[in-house]
């Protein structure tokens, strides 16, 4: 059993017969023996070991059989194969990662093992047992195996939800930033739920710490920032854990560092003797590990160490692009808050009785001297760091970018969150992102299965376009047709929505309201959200309308696309918030004869405007009034009749020609003027 099987050959897409069963059993029972399993996914993996143990049994009756393999079993035992190596490789990844990301990635990892459960289900379906001369015994197992793979539902063992209840609940107590009710961490309570995985000696610690650190390089290569942070935060539990439980300390430093720090320690005169004199008992995971002071800003690099801020910027400012510690190149150059070591760092200076501000007492004298800077160095300073950050930006970008490109769906869907987020403020931040050659990849990215990558790409493509370099650029990328597709079909309200808003954004440029206008589902398409979004939704939907119908020729598309009884009913609906964009709507549609027409053919329009007029807003009675002096311009006698019979009507347009905007006192002046007109050709006096 121990000789290492013949190569598998692979031959019209089967491997051949001898070959597939000697692997079959020589695979099952690797997995069968695996010994030493983690402490976290247990159930599982326990579960699928059962399971593979009675296939193996299946497999060793078959190597037994006189006659020939039945042709129709091949692609059963090859689909088998595979399956069960995809077995050996999940379980070996739980035994090798650290156990505190296996408990937070619980649902991910079950969820992964009932994949694998399904598909072996799926491949004993095509098991034609009986062409197999195996025994009653083996045959009896194997169906009750096959009924049980295909119940089986997602296991996710209720003592690991537990335990990472426990772990959440002391991490949410740990990052309270209310310092007045910040949390204690209760030592006893984290030694229970550390022991409960497998925890129980320094060592283990020491060990989880360098798993979990290899984990947050591995997650900093993929663009995982949210989830780096997230890692981060286990390691400064685990690492205060460790103190503060063993009270020990480790007092070893590479020499690659020991050269790093005195290094910096000339170039940046930094002289923490003092401070270290100060606090000699501060526990070594709070010292930034290049000034050696005590962490007041800790912030985590893309290699997943802590440093504190103004430390770390002064070695990025200064052109380094590694990380101190590790010597590791930084992919990206993104400075992420590390709020659990802050947390942890407030709650050591409390129960010692040490004041953050005392810390900086080393660079005393740097600060008084820094007062008495002249005006034209702290311009200076304000120029470099922002070039700084501009830098930073960059590199974030340019690193989304990346992975934008060549990443998972999962990459992908964090990358487009994280330049959702860049391109939300700043107008330079907008442009750098552009610059780093964004817009191309969120536009293919537009036509995404995944419902959150539509939706943050249509978001990154909305907040970039509100530089006005850049909706050129999104035009030119051919994004339009991807947009309205979004619009008309996405996969989340939200994404139809801000789809919506990019195309309001995107026609400000004149050349755009022709070209967005041309497209034949465009217009139909928003007039579909005006009907079926959200409040914002609607009013998104209203403005681009308006944006495009500012375009002579795009009303009448608008008018047969149906917005008319839309936008009325709009004006009805309270509730829906958004009368003066249906307004200024319905005002530009009555510009053309299609709309002033099939606006004069609703009975309802006249007594609604004339109660704007009374108590609507200052735009909405321009509105209402450009509206009403248009019906009446086209619509001849009756709607100035309807006017007129009307008691409010004259009373509201005489107090607007005398105290309305100059826009209102004109049209309204215009509007008495033509009702006059029509009472003098009436033989009745104007009231």
């Amino acid at each position: 059993m121990d000789a290492t099987p013949p190569p598998l050959m692979v031959s019209s897409g089967f491997l051949p017969t001898g070959s597939l069963v000697e692997s079959l059993i020589h695979i099952s029972n690797e997995v069968s023996s695996m010994d030493k399993l983690p402490f976290i996914q247990t159930r599982n993996i326990t579960t699928m070991i059962r399971r593979i143990k009675l296939l193996s049994s299946l497999f060793e009756e078959i190597q037994d059989m006189d006659s020939p393999i039945p042709p129709s079993s091949i692609l059963c035992l090859t689909e088998l194969f595979s399956v069960i190596r995809r077995v050996k490789l999940l379980i070996q990844e739980c035994k090798e990662r650290n156990s505190l990301w296996s408990l937070v990635q619980m649902e991910f990892v079950s969820k992964q093992f009932h994949v694998l459960v399904k598909e072996m289900g799926r491949a004993l379906d095509i098991l034609p047992l009986s062409l197999l001369g195996i025994t009653a015994d083996v045959r009896e197992q194997v169906e009750l195996l096959h009924k049980q793979a295909k119940r089986a539902e997602v296991f996710v063992d209720p003592r690991e939800c537990q335990i990472r209840e426990e772990l959440l609940r002391v991490m949410a107590t740990n990052n309270e930033k209310n310092n007045k009710k910040r949390g204690i961490v209760d030592c006893r309570k984290v030694e229970e739920i550390m022991s409960s995985i497998g925890l129980r000696s320094p060592a283990d610690y020491e060990e989880e710490i360098l798993r979990l650190e290899a984990e947050a390089r591995k997650q900093a290569g993929t663009g995982g920032l949210i989830v780096v942070s997230n890692i981060n935060n286990l390691i400064s539990l685990v690492s205060y854990s460790k103190s503060m439980i063993y009270k020990e300390r480790n007092e070893k430093t590479s020499d690659d560092l020991e050269q790093c720090l005195v290094t910096l320690h000339r170039n940046y005169d930094c002289s923490s003797s003092s401070s270290q004199s100060n606090f000699p008992n501060v526990p070594d995971e709070f010292r930034c590990p290049i000034s050696l002071d005590l962490m007041r800003d800790p912030v985590i690099v893309a290699s997943g160490h802590t440093y504190d801020r103004n430390s770390i910027a002064q070695w990025i400012n200064s052109g380094h692009h590694t990380c101190p510690k590790s010597g590791h190149k930084l992919i990206h150059m993104a400075l992420i808050p590390n709020y659990a070591i802050k947390s942890l760092v407030h709650q050591w200076c409390e129960d010692n009785n040490v004041s953050l501000s005392e810390t900086s007492s080393s660079s005393s004298d740097l600060e008084r001297s820094s007062s008495k800077r002249k005006a034209s160095e702290k311009a200076v300073d304000h120029i470099s760091a922002t070039k700084a950050a501009m830098d930073v930006v960059k590199m974030t970008a340019e690193f989304l970018v990346g992975k934008l490109a060549t990443g998972s769906p999962y990459i992908q869907r964090q990358a487009s969150y994280e330049l959702r987020l860049l391109a939300k403020t700043g107008m330079d931040n907008r442009r750098i992102i552009a610059e780093a050659g964004a817009i191309p990849f969120l536009v293919t990215l537009l036509s995404a299965h995944d419902p959150r990558i539509q939706e943050n790409v249509v978001t990154a493509l909305l907040n970039l376009s509100i530089f006005d370099n850049n909706k050129v650029l999104i035009m030119a990328a051919g994004a339009i047709d991807n947009i309205i597709e979004v619009l008309q079909s996405g996969k989340t309200m939200e994404a139809r929505e801000n789809a919506a808003a990019a195309i309001f954004s995107l026609s400000m440029i004149d050349d755009s309201k022709v070209t967005i206008g041309a497209r034949p589902r465009a217009i139909p398409a928003l007039v579909g959200l005006l009907r079926e979004g959200t409040t914002a939704g609607k009013r998104d939907a209203a403005t681009a309308l308006f944006n495009l119908a500012v375009y002579n020729a795009n009303r009448a598309s608008v008018v047969v696309a149906g917005a008319v009884p839309l936008l009325i009913e709009l004006l009805m609906d309270e509730k829906a918030g958004i009368t003066d964009d249906a307004l200024a709507v319905l005002a530009l549609l009555s510009g053309c004869c299609e709309g002033l027409g099939e606006i004069r053919e609703n009975r309802v329009v006249v007594p609604l405007l004339i109660d704007l007029l009374r108590f609507g807003s200052p735009k909405g009675k321009e509105n209402s009034i450009t509206l009403l002096l248009g019906l009446c311009r086209n619509g001849g006698e009756e709607v100035a009749r309807r006017l007129l019979i009307n008691p409010h009507s004259i009373p509201s347009l005489q107090s607007l020609a005398s105290e309305g905007s100059l826009k209102a006192r004109r049209k309204a002046d215009a509007l008495l003027r033509l009702l006059n007109r029509h009472c003098s050709h009436s033989h009745q006096p104007l009231g």
